[in-house]
């Protein structure tokens, strides 16, 4: 069985990384969505949240582990017996930042590939910063991310629960 292992902090989840995930799939038996804990990085959710909503949201999909780490990616890559990261390209300011880390990461391990995937072009402006700051301004997001994370930003952000809110009942 060939797995890869696909990185971030996935605060929130967005569609952009189901889609890359799913079609990820499509070249792996395994994708290990791989959480990073990162004590510097100020996330909105909880890395048990984001557990819980990356599963959730990936439920009907086979083939999907979902895990957390800390420390050198590449370790972990090791430890999970596969030499592959995955990793989502938007745009091209994402390319040269991915490219950083590939290298270094290249460096740090021979053994270990990156895999890169083009954004659906649907997905291309979408981010889960930019997914927080709309959210948070009561902004729709519905169809950015999957319905369990729209329901999660809702609990954090009073705007978009007004926003959601009012929707279901036809104002």
């Amino acid at each position: 069985m060939k797995s890869a292992v696909y990185p971030g902090s996935f605060d929130p989840i967005t569609n952009g990384h189901i889609s890359i995930i799913r079609r990820g799939l499509e070249i792996f038996d395994e994708v290990i969505v791989a959480v990073a804990r990162n004590s510097e990085k100020k996330s909105l959710f909880t890395i048990p949240e984001r557990l819980d909503m990356i599963s959730e949201a990936l439920s009907d999909t086979k083939g999907v582990r979902v895990d957390t780490f800390q420390g050198l990616l590449v370790d972990y890559v090791v430890e999970q017996k596969t030499n592959a990261i995955l990793r989502g390209l938007r745009a091209l300011s994402d390319f040269d930042y991915e490219f950083q880390l590939a290298l270094m990461n290249r460096k740090l391990s021979r053994k270990v590939q990156t895999i890169f995937l083009m954004t659906d072009y649907k997905w291309l402006y979408v981010s889960s910063t930019i997914i927080k700051e709309a959210a948070s301004l009561g902004g729709d997001i519905n169809g950015l991310v999957p319905p369990i994370a729209r329901e999660r930003l809702a609990e954090k952000f009073p705007l978009l629960k007004a926003r959601l809110t009012a929707g279901k009942n036809g104002h």
